[in-house]
């Protein structure tokens, strides 16, 4: 696909947080955005300011066919898609004995299956236009886990290893994947946003520390706005990387965590060669 002066987004999500600043960022520099949220009247203010520059959508990503449906409409109102953006999503608070099987499975229905469905009816398109880009947005917390996040964590996982293997995939079509893998940012993630098991007291002292523990990791968040520059950064790379953290803090938290199981799986290695059995070549 050619350079082109502008570029055609489909951001998921856009009705605050990174979302929101995505699209005002894309919007500021002359792009064209179609910013899908639950309810459209967030995005009033975006419309009477940008025009026909923005096309606001409403939709639940966890329905498949409005999925499909938003995607074809913003493809037909612009006619072309240039980057897509899986950016809804929030976070479940509880442990994992105290989540309900609907607590589990809405989450896993927003933040992956949701994704899964827009990157899906986005391909076709992508691929008959010779390129694109899809922006999921992950988190530290998609690669590295942390008590009383537990279901977060397992849709992130979930989202990080499909598309690793999509960029594979996808790569001989000329479309680019990069999983956007923020830290503790001044949004409502963790307020509003989130939804909450019902506790069992059995972990109040483990709820606590896990409290403090991601109080101390988000002691200095990060400002959404200015997350803007760095993702406009990766849309704009001739070879956009597969991932990219967001924030200070996630490279330590990574490190540590990889050095740990590098050690472990190190220390346990006897073991596991052992259960290859067989002869073992020297």
């Amino acid at each position: 696909m050619g350079m082109t002066s502008s570029k055609v987004w489909f951001i998921t999500g856009t009705s605050r947080g990174f979302g929101r600043e995505w699209a005002i960022a894309a919007l500021e520099r002359g792009d064209q955005v179609a910013a899908t949220a639950r309810d459209v009247s967030a995005l009033d203010d975006l419309v009477a300011k940008y025009g026909d520059a923005l096309l606001p959508l409403a939709l639940d990503v966890t329905d498949r066919a409005a999925d499909f449906a938003a995607v074809a409409a913003a493809h037909d109102h612009f006619g072309r898609l240039d980057v897509v953006v899986n950016n809804a999503g929030y976070g479940q608070f509880g442990m994992i004995e105290e989540l309900s099987e609907a607590d589990a499975r809405d989450q896993i229905e927003t933040n992956l299956f949701g994704a899964l469905w827009v990157t899906q009816a986005a391909l076709p398109l992508l691929r008959a236009q010779g390129g694109g880009h899809i922006l999921q947005v992950s988190s530290i917390g998609g690669i590295s886990a942390f008590p009383n996040v537990g279901a977060y964590h397992a849709s992130k996982w979930a989202l990080e290893g499909f598309s690793q293997a999509l960029a594979q995939e996808v790569a001989d079509f000329g479309i680019k994947v990069t999983l956007i893998e923020p830290g503790g940012f001044s949004t409502d993630w963790a307020g509003p946003s989130a939804r909450h098991a019902e506790s069992n007291p059995a972990y109040d002292d483990m709820r606590e520390r896990a409290r403090q523990l991601r109080a101390q990791r988000a002691a200095t968040p990060g400002d959404p706005v200015a997350s803007s520059t760095a993702v406009l950064a990766v849309v704009d790379a001739e070879e956009p990387p597969l991932r990219i953290f967001l924030g200070e803090a996630p490279l330590a938290i990574a490190t540590a965590d990889y050095e740990s199981r590098l050690a472990l799986w190190r220390d346990w290695q006897p073991v596991s060669v052992a259960a290859h059995g067989g002869a073992q070549q020297t």
